[in-house]
């Protein structure tokens, strides 16, 4: 059975390679390697048996919450939100969920950066970035698209080899044209204030193994295209960009966390095209209409093997709809803190697999926006679509329509491996376990 499903993925990912070529103006044999390469990066990353994972984190989740209860005490039935800067003024380091426990509170996290790469859980458990690597320092906020200087994030990211990259100084980094990142990275923020903003964004395509924490993006526009550098020894020439945020495009192993991202052009995160085993965690989502898109078309049959965990978010103040929007594959939403939508929170066509647990879903006042799903099909199709809600927390009026095998979310779940396998908390907690989502504000010497 297996290898049957292993066969039908390699046909799929045979069929739709020449859609592979978006914004490459020109798929020459550096591109054509670098999609089979990633192509043996996803079919090793997706779990396509995980009937060898167990319940691993568990513990972790009710432990932290277990030292959270003595420090908190909100009522489950609030709609407020506590600023995370009052909170870190007083008294000591609170990490509120299993991520920002592994690290937080540390003092001397500037001394031990690569201690973040034990950290990831869900679906992108096994990424690590630049943990291999050297430390990059960038000193200089300008970019150069086709002759990056040193000391800039573009010529750190073109880099063959693994590297962990961090700023000497807050900077806002306008880029000319896509970021293209290479595989085995950390882009860290930790220690600065880092934005990029007013121009393209980031792009991880046909890579694996990438690490974006603790950064601003917000005002991505639409690049022009042109000759872009992707990588120390290739320049090749781009069609226009999208204005996605980050635009994660037939990759693998790939963890976002602690963002801040706000009003892009297209959407603020795109996985797409045979993009599996990502986690995105820890971020704040604001000002925007289209969120998250995973799965670009419904004729897209590789993307069955797309598997994302959406955990510890606020999607927050002006955002519309798709957090995210799905279309084939298993998406993991656990333990978010949906305060607004002006249309739907949850979408999908093409039958996804949905397990929701543990969310908090205040609904608009508008009575006509009410309902946290939407699906994009006829009710007697997606009647059998596995979409199930566990623990979660409906407010003013949220409902989510379920649907699919009753047991099918436990049957889901029971098979993820180890740390694959985050275990919700009930709804009630998420204001807590939520509370310092978005960017921090590290200072060395002390716990972020």
């Amino acid at each position: 059975m297996a290898a049957n499903r292993l066969l039908l993925l390699l046909v799929a990912f045979a069929a739709i390679l020449p859609t592979f070529t978006a914004h490459i103006g020109h798929f020459d044999d550096v591109w054509k390697a670098r999609a089979d390469q990633a192509r043996n990066a996803a079919l090793e990353a997706y779990e396509s048996d995980p009937s060898h994972v167990a319940n691993a984190l568990n513990t972790e989740v009710r432990r932290s919450n277990v030292t959270l209860a003595s420090h908190f005490h909100l009522p489950a039935n609030s709609t407020r939100r506590y600023l995370k800067g009052k909170l870190k003024a007083h008294g000591p380091c609170i990490a509120t969920n299993p991520i920002d426990r592994c690290w937080r509170c540390q003092p001397d996290w500037h001394l031990n950066r690569k201690r973040l790469a034990d950290c990831v859980l869900g679906f992108g458990y096994k990424t690590t970035g630049g943990k291999d690597g050297q430390i990059y320092v960038v000193t200089d906020h300008t970019d150069d698209c086709t002759n990056p200087k040193p000391g800039t994030l573009r010529h750190a990211v073109i880099q063959k080899e693994p590297l962990w990259i961090i700023f000497a100084q807050s900077m806002r980094i306008r880029l000319t044209q896509e970021l293209m990142v290479q595989s085995h990275k950390t882009i860290d923020g930790r220690g600065a204030h880092v934005t990029i903003a007013a121009g393209a964004g980031i792009t991880l395509q046909f890579v694996q193994n990438v690490i974006i924490h603790n950064i601003h993006i917000t005002n991505i526009q639409v690049g022009t295209g042109g000759l872009v550098r992707d990588a120390v020894d290739h320049l090749g020439w781009r069609t226009q960009s999208d204005g996605d945020g980050i635009s994660i495009f037939g990759s693998s192993n790939i963890w976002l966390d602690h963002l801040s991202m706000s009003n892009c052009r297209d959407g603020l995160i795109d996985a797409i095209e045979g993009s599996t085993a990502i986690t995105i965690s820890n971020s704040h989502f604001t000002d925007h209409h289209e969120v998250m898109l995973f799965g670009a078309h419904d004729s897209s049959s590789m993307d069955e093997k797309m598997q994302v965990t959406v955990a510890f978010n606020h999607f927050g103040k002006r955002l519309l709809q798709r957090m995210p929007r799905c279309r084939w594959g298993l998406f993991h939403v656990v333990n978010n803190d949906y305060t607004h939508w002006n249309m739907y929170a949850i979408g999908g066509s093409m039958h996804p697999t949905i397990i929701s647990q543990g969310n908090r879903f205040i609904a608009p006042d508008n009575i006509h926006v009410k309902e946290i799903t939407k699906r994009e099909a006829t009710p007697d199709v997606w009647k059998h679509w596995v979409w199930r809600s566990q623990g979660d927390l409906m407010m003013n009026g949220a409902f989510f329509v379920e649907s699919g095998d009753p047991n099918g979310a436990q049957i889901l779940y029971s098979k993820m491996e180890g740390k694959a396998q985050i275990v919700a908390e009930p709804g009630t907690s998420v204001t807590t376990i939520t509370r310092f989502a978005g960017a921090l504000s590290c200072v060395d010497g002390k716990p972020c």
